[in-house]
């Protein structure tokens, strides 16, 4: 139904969104800003608009022209904590707050797709639902989202649901990837207070000491991934913080580490979990020590449907040609997209957004003060989640 070439016209009101949502980033569920600037994007379109209790969502659904099912698409509109080092004309202009995850272009992406998918109400055989979503970083706004009622919003369960994520890095400019099942890890974290006694330096043996305990606790973790995780079904474990004491000859009473896990299935991360427990549980016991854990379980694999992750790369193909591809592996980023996949059948697609001229292996990774994502990933965008929802509406 829909080209590339059908977003033209919309340049330059989406990238004027997106700057304007740029240089104005909000963290966490509470958007007032973003939701603001949604709101008004919207206004004047044959949507049903409904706003979050919980959370500063939106939930515009369209109704087609002719009955039929229902599908969602879905765009994250929170930004990160970090202080942008881009240089851009249009950077934040909020102290330590920037869209360094793109999450501004999938905003203005999906009001793009509801204008485009608007124009041809008539033609649609059935209904879309278009799911913008604050608190995807960390705070698990899809799943409150879909508490208060976003899977239903047109009526009826939709049956299909797709999102999509621009790269700052690692894919050139327009190219498209997908692929059945896995496409990003599961992400649970913990945090590990060893407890021991405390004392003086040069009498150990008089102190019950934590700082050895979890020395050993975070190479065992390693190793406990290597020995007893199926290498085809891989995890990854990084302790990214680690803190104990105050100065060099005082044995302290407690130290504490965080960690990040990963992993691909849920039999990965029943296993990476209880090998958590485990082998933390068991070192603390040896030392004389007590381990409290913290384990978080943040959000699960996000996993593609087999047919519509085919479906997903069709649409694309008919979009950029040979430059859709089937992703040769899972990433290990996670997303709360997730909570909704495990809902209703759908894909989650990667854009590359690397500016030309810029080398895709060298450019700063999405999350990066420097990360910067080319405007014109804004059509491509709009147009492959318009493509997604009339593609899906019209084999229904």
């Amino acid at each position: 139904m829909f080209s590339i070439d059908d977003g033209q016209h919309l340049a330059d009101r989406l990238i004027a969104l997106r700057h304007a949502l740029h240089q104005e980033p909000e963290l966490g569920l509470d958007l007032p800003l973003t939701q603001a600037k949604v709101l008004a994007e919207l206004d004047g379109l044959p949507l049903e608009i409904v706003t979050g209790a919980a959370l500063s969502s939106v939930t515009a659904v369209l109704h087609g022209g002719r009955p039929g099912p229902a599908v969602l698409l879905r765009g994250d509109m929170d930004a990160l904590p970090v202080t942008e080092e881009s240089g851009l004309d249009y950077a934040s202009r909020l102290p330590g707050r920037m869209h360094a995850c793109g999450h501004d272009i999938h905003t203005a992406a999906l009001a793009g797709a509801a204008r485009l998918l608007a124009g041809r109400r008539d033609e649609l055989a059935g209904d879309v639902v278009f799911m913008f979503q604050p608190g995807e970083e960390g705070q698990g706004g899809a799943r409150l989202m879909i508490e208060e009622g976003v899977l239903d919003a047109a009526g009826e369960r939709v049956v299909a649901a797709y999102a999509m994520h621009v790269m700052s890095a690692g894919f050139p400019l327009g190219v498209i990837g997908t692929r059945a099942g896995t496409m990003l890890s599961a992400c649970d974290g913990a945090t590990v207070t060893v407890t021991g006694a405390g004392g003086h330096g040069s009498l150990p043996h008089q102190a019950a000491d934590p700082v050895p305990a979890m020395c050993e606790m975070v190479t065992a973790l390693q190793t406990m991934v290597t020995r007893t995780i199926d290498a085809f079904d891989p995890a990854v474990i990084t302790v990214g913080s680690i803190h104990a004491g105050t100065v060099a000859n005082v044995i302290p009473d407690s130290g504490r580490f965080e960690a990040t896990i990963r992993s691909f299935s849920v039999a990965g991360h029943r296993a990476v979990r209880e090998g958590f427990h485990r082998v933390v549980r068991g070192i603390a016991a040896a030392h004389g020590v007590h381990a409290g854990i913290d384990y978080r379980e943040q959000y699960p694999v996000t996993v593609n449907d087999a047919a519509e992750a085919e479906f997903a790369l069709r649409a694309a193909t008919g979009l950029v040609g040979p430059m859709a591809i089937t992703a040769p592996r899972p990433m290990a980023a996670s997303e709360d997209f997730s909570f909704v996949l495990d809902q209703v059948p759908g894909a989650y697609l990667g854009l590359g957004a690397v500016p030309p001229g810029v080398d895709p292996g060298t450019a700063a990774m999405n999350h990066s003060p420097r990360a910067v994502f080319d405007d014109r990933s804004v059509v491509t965008g709009a147009v492959l989640l318009a493509e997604l929802a009339a593609g899906r509406l019209a084999q229904a």
